[in-house]
């Protein structure tokens, strides 16, 4: 008798999702003592453009995937070719 070799059928592995054990959904909003610390914080360590995007967050109310989209052009009036336009966000 010949002896037949038996191939294990795939099981379905019990998998952990990304997220197990994790903060889901929307946090919290920052606390004014929180966000003083950080401009601070970023003022001493002379970060001057990270300084001027947190503070343009804050002031705009953007997403950060709106804000790194912006060009100086969006921001700054007095270029040749300025319009009056409002930065929006790009809806999800």
């Amino acid at each position: 008798m010949e002896k037949k070799t038996r191939f294990p059928l795939p099981t379905l592995k019990a998998s952990v999702p990304w997220n197990a054990g994790k903060m889901v959904g929307a946090k919290r909003a920052l606390k004014e003592k929180h966000v003083w610390a950080i401009r601070f914080w970023l003022g001493s360590e002379q970060r001057v453009r990270d300084r001027a995007l947190f503070d343009l967050a804050l002031d705009s109310k953007l997403r950060g995937c709106d804000l790194v989209s912006l060009r100086i052009s969006d921001i700054v009036r007095g270029g040749p070719h300025f319009s009056d336009r409002a930065i929006s966000y790009n809806p999800t």
